[in-house]
């Protein structure tokens, strides 16, 4: 039976949790993930997790944050005036925006805090600074 190795293209069902056992994602009722080992496309501790699997078996692996989302960076979490918004938008705590870079790539952000003249923004991933856990399993080597 072949292992996983870099360059592999694997598909496999997991199921991620906070330190508290809180679900954040899942692939349970829905198709595997497929995915390219080496191309990045995932948090490196994800990879490194599969890296020697066979077909059929499971690991419940911890990663911490840094070879997850990495670290909440306080660049970038902004202020803005309120009147920077879109007429019709009534902005609220925990609501997710898209704001422009200057080379026009969106990225997201969520109101994390506001006051009548100003709301703060942030755009660290939702997951930056938090230590995870998956159990995977790997369904296929292709």
């Amino acid at each position: 039976m072949s292992q996983v190795k870099n360059g592999d293209t694997v598909k496999v069902h997991y199921t991620g949790t906070l330190n508290n056992g809180e679900v954040f994602d899942t692939s349970t009722g829905r198709e595997p993930l497929e995915f390219k080992l080496g191309e990045g496309r995932l948090i490196p501790g994800f990879e490194k997790a599969v890296i020697g699997l066979n077909v059929g078996e499971s690991v419940k692996v911890e990663i911490p944050s840094d070879e997850a989302y990495g670290e909440e960076r306080d660049d970038l979490i902004i202020n803005v005036p309120k009147n920077q918004l879109p007429e019709g938008v009534n902005p609220e705590i925990g609501m997710q925006l898209q704001v422009n870079q200057p080379d026009g790539q969106p990225i997201p952000v969520i109101i994390t805090d506001m006051n009548d003249s100003d709301l703060t923004l942030n755009a660290n991933h939702p997951l930056a600074g938090k230590d995870l856990t998956f159990e995977i399993e790997l369904v296929e080597i292709q």
